[in-house]
């Protein structure tokens, strides 16, 4: 095999919004000499999980470094427009701010308030609402067989994703960093270290550092370095819909049954994760929508929340890719105990695109300090993989 003919201080796996985010945060706190390379195999990221996301942010989570994590984001959203500002152009991200709205049964309030606690003590703005409360607030909802709703307040809401991720993109090559179409065939791993990375095309780069954000290819990448990475490729389809019904206040709720919908333009988006024994690893090319999953299995539930969704009329839809943590729907971030220069920020379970300022951020930290400088994520580590001790999010849509 030919030597490499270059070399970059950190090599990025993947060039979406995590990825692309690394590369900013690096840029920023890197010497000016510094090399940063972004590596990606589909350059029209038409296929990607950040540009078929739901492009949301949330700080309704149950564990606290998830709070943390999405708060972060919404700052970081709020700051957008001069942060990622290239020649005084800002980019054009449309953050929306209305709060998601979990609703619960009784036999879900418990767990409800549990979480509710959690973000409250980590400063999220979230309200506890019962089923009057919430009849008062949103006349169109169907309250029945609820006990009461989480609302939040402030921070929560949606965006653009490709705006985010190509602003992210465009500050970082601002900054020096080089962004370049190739699939990743190998780490080339010697001992304790990853000496280079081996193109598809053959080609050799060596690397000071190597940053795992290849999605739902991220297992492949960790294991051609002798690492079993607990990601599988999950499809999740989402719906566009009109209806006669507007739903004046309407942010994203969460039903109980897993259904999801909220505004988008002047209809709206739904979808729902299929039951466990229909979602089994799924095949990278495969974007087939199921062609009767609205009218069987959505509908229905529409029409029971909101009554004047039974008026609804299918516009459109699209099916996309969750990179899962098949161990507990978690991101796993940092670098693996046997291996010192490569890092992981994968199986982010849908939660990639609003954590992925804090990851990047704490990639960077990692990177250039050797530790969590900020938020300490070391929660999200290899230990609790290798243990086979999940740290189980319970707010998982």
């Amino acid at each position: 095999m030919s030597p490499p003919r270059e070399r970059f201080d950190v090599v990025i796996v993947g060039g979406a919004v995590v990825g692309s985010s690394a590369a900013l945060f690096l840029a920023e706190a890197l010497p000016p000499a510094a090399r940063v390379l972004v590596l990606e195999a589909d350059p029209s990221y038409t296929r990607c999980a950040t540009t078929r996301s739901l492009a949301s942010i949330r700080h309704q989570f149950s564990t606290p470094e998830n709070v943390r994590m999405s708060m972060f984001g919404t700052q970081f959203l709020r700051q957008a427009h001069e942060r990622l500002a290239v020649g005084g152009e800002p980019p054009l991200i449309g953050f929306v701010e209305r709060g998601y709205l979990f609703l619960a049964t009784a036999p879900g309030w418990p767990v409800l308030a549990s979480n509710h606690a959690v973000q409250r003590a980590e400063g999220a703005e979230v309200a506890l609402l019962d089923a009057a409360e919430l009849s008062r607030r949103f006349p169109w909802l169907n309250t029945d067989g609820l006990a009461g709703g989480s609302l939040g307040l402030a921070g929560e809401g949606w965006l653009d994703a490709h705006g985010l991720m190509n602003g992210l993109q465009r500050k970082a090559r601002s900054l020096g960093v080089q962004m370049r179409h190739a699939r990743v065939a190998q780490l080339v791993r010697q001992g304790r270290r990853i000496s280079a990375v081996v193109l598809a095309d053959g080609n050799r780069i060596a690397c000071g550092q190597v940053i795992n954000a290849a999605g739902i290819a991220a297992a492949a990448v960790a294991r051609s370095a002798g690492i079993e990475l607990p990601v599988q490729a999950r499809k999740r389809c989402v719906f566009h819909f009109s209806s006669p019904e507007r739903a004046p206040g309407c942010g994203l709720v969460i039903d109980p049954t897993g259904l999801y919908f909220r505004p988008e333009g002047p209809g709206f988006l739904c979808g729902i994760a299929p039951p466990e024994n229909e979602d089994p690893p799924c095949d990278a090319a495969d974007f087939d929508v199921p062609p009767d999953w609205f009218e069987t299995r959505l509908w229905p539930l529409l029409a029971a929340r909101v009554p004047g969704f039974e008026a609804a009329r299918l516009l459109s839809s699209w099916a996309g890719h969750y990179d899962v943590n098949v161990l507990d729907h978690n991101v796993i971030l940092g670098a693996h105990p046997e291996v010192d220069n490569l890092l992981f920020a994968n199986g982010f379970s849908g939660h990639g695109l609003q954590q992925s300022p804090a990851v990047g951020r704490a990639l960077m930290e990692l990177v250039v300090h050797g530790a969590y400088r900020s938020l300490d994520l070391s929660a999200f580590g290899w230990q609790r993989v290798i243990e086979g001790r999940p740290l189980r999010e319970l707010n998982v849509v």
